[in-house]
């Protein structure tokens, strides 16, 4: 029988006398590639974080015994001078946002150049090429440029490849990869997941796998433990708990894929428009280099010609990968953003200038609202749910008492799923005092407030768990079959845009390259890129 490389045997973990990890159990053989699945709060990460002990105040018990080049260490109970040897050289890990994890102020190759100097004593005579190296393994494109760029300048493939690169400077044995394509586009996720693997293959390392992501487990990992409020559920081989989940959570993890409920549109029915557009046109201004920039400023064209109808009750979904222009239309189509072309919403046009202008759009901005990424940043910490559902009337209808206000805002709520009986005193709290998702139906309670005909749906769950994920995706549908609401949907998901979309619109570098009704794009996609991203979900 094969020693397991990593083997975790009652470990616990809690903060001022709570414990969040409850005497788990799990190892992992050499080579060998785990995921660690859960949602938010389950304990997958503190778990991961724990085995190296880079958990401020918390307290953790049990043995984590790890088979090093120089011997069988435990990890939890050794001293932390020697765990420094062990942190990056024999263990090392990615973190989940490179773009915190890096540091700023130094440049990726400065920053590799460091560990290979603390870690393997390299001479600075030849640390610069081996950092060069070690980024063309990664697959980076023009390694020599890129080691002596910033953070900011690369994109988030190019800073997780860094990341990776970073990782693997001193061939370690294992790798605790936590969360490590989550903020990637759908292609670049597959790419990491491909370069991971092969370096997997190549260096016989053993890689921990922290994820949500049940399509990248299928994808990527020859077993899966599942953990749920700090308790290890289920483990087992990914071909067999995929095929027979024994635990009711898992069960609930591998059924968390969102489904289409939604009101087919009548085949050659010409159903009104409630949003029109017609070559819009969205730019930013740029600094020209050299002395012209002392006279003009550049362009950056973010879409160029995008026309669409949204109809009545029908939903318009736009795809693409970061900075493909998706959220600038979004900008454009909530009259956030100067635009050329035509643009109208409910028969009225966006007034781009004059004395009247805030008068003039106050009409449409009633009529189009807006669901953004990420709720709990476009919510006032500051504001209670009443004053965040209610501020729309406040502004749309400022003559409405506020007894009455207190009632619709009520009513609101109740719409989304939200009770004053759930949740006591409900009106009074804050947005931190709820869940992700529970404040995304207050963001949408808000939106709903001024009866709006059309929602700008901008990534409405990317930030959210699958299985909220999914209960969010069936409020929207349910709520667009019982107001007839259009929705403008912008997302990366392909799953979201199958569920929720009756026409695709698909963006790259701010072209449309191809829009049709969902069975043509999805099923039978004519641009090659269109195609990857379909075949990037599967």
């Amino acid at each position: 029988m094969i020693q397991p490389l990593l083997s975790v045997k009652d470990l616990r973990i809690s903060f001022a006398g709570k414990e969040v990890v409850h005497g788990i159990d799990f190892s992992v053989a050499p080579g060998e590639k785990l995921a660690l699945v859960g949602e938010s709060g389950s304990g997958k990460t503190i778990t991961a974080l724990s085995l190296l002990r880079l958990v401020q105040n918390a307290k953790v018990s049990g043995t984590a015994v790890f088979q090093s080049p120089k011997g069988e260490v435990e990890l939890l109970g050794m001293p932390e001078r020697l765990l420094r040897g062990i942190r990056g050289q024999d263990i090392a890990m990615i973190f989940q946002e490179p773009m915190t994890a890096l540091n700023p102020l130094f440049t990726i190759g400065n920053q590799i150049e460091e560990i290979l100097a603390l870690k393997q004593g390299l001479a600075q005579s030849i640390r610069a090429q081996a950092a060069i190296k070690l980024l063309a393994d990664t697959g980076i494109t023009e390694p020599e440029r890129r080691a002596k760029c910033f953070p900011h300048q690369l994109s988030g493939g190019q800073r997780q490849r860094a990341m990776i690169a970073m990782a693997l400077a001193c061939k370690p044995k294992l790798l605790l990869a936590d969360e490590p394509t989550t903020a990637l586009d759908v292609t670049v996720r597959t790419q990491i997941l491909d370069l991971l693997g092969d370096l997997q293959r190549k260096n016989g390392m053993a890689v921990l796998m922290i994820t949500h992501d049940l399509n990248l487990v299928r994808r990527f990992a020859d077993r899966i433990a599942v953990m749920e409020n700090g308790v290890l559920v289920e483990q087992g081989a990914v071909a067999d708990v995929f095929a027979r989940p024994q635990h009711a959570y898992t069960s609930k993890l591998m059924d968390s894929k969102p489904t289409r409920d939604v009101n087919e549109a009548p085949a050659n029915a010409h159903l009104p428009a409630v949003m029109q557009a017609k070559n819009v046109r969205v730019s930013y201004p740029i600094s020209v280099p050299g002395f012209k920039g002392w006279f003009k400023t550049g362009e950056f064209v973010a879409v160029q010609g995008a026309s669409f109808d949204i109809p009545a009750g029908q939903t318009l979904g736009v795809i693409g990968e970061s900075g493909s222009g998706k959220s600038s239309l979004a900008l454009a189509a909530l009259g956030l953003h100067p635009f050329k072309g035509d643009l109208s919403m409910a028969g009225m046009k966006w007034n781009k200038g004059g004395r009247n202008k805030a008068a003039n759009n106050k009409a449409i901005r009633k009529a189009v609202q807006v669901v953004f990424q990420d709720p709990f940043s476009s919510l006032s910490p500051r504001m209670t749910v009443e004053q965040v559902v209610g501020e729309g009337l406040a502004v749309h209808q400022p003559n409405i008492k506020a007894a009455e206000t207190q009632q619709r805002v009520l009513q609101a709520l109740r719409e989304v799923g939200m009770t004053d009986t759930q949740f006591p005193g409900l009106l009074q709290r804050y947005p931190h005092e709820f869940s992700g998702g529970q404040r995304q139906r207050i963001a949408i309670a808000r939106a709903l407030m001024v009866e709006p005909q059309l929602l700008v749906l901008d990534e409405p769950t990317s930030a959210l768990d699958v299985t909220i994920q999914k209960q969010i995706l069936q409020l929207l549908q349910r709520l667009q079959r019982e107001r007839a609401l259009s929705y403008l949907l912008i997302t990366h998901d392909v799953d979201v845009i199958r569920a929720m979309a009756h026409q695709v619109m698909v963006l790259k570098d701010g072209v449309v390259l191809e829009a049709g009704p969902l069975a043509q794009i999805m099923d039978s996609p004519e641009h090659p890129y269109t195609r990857t991203l379909v075949a990037a979900q599967l």
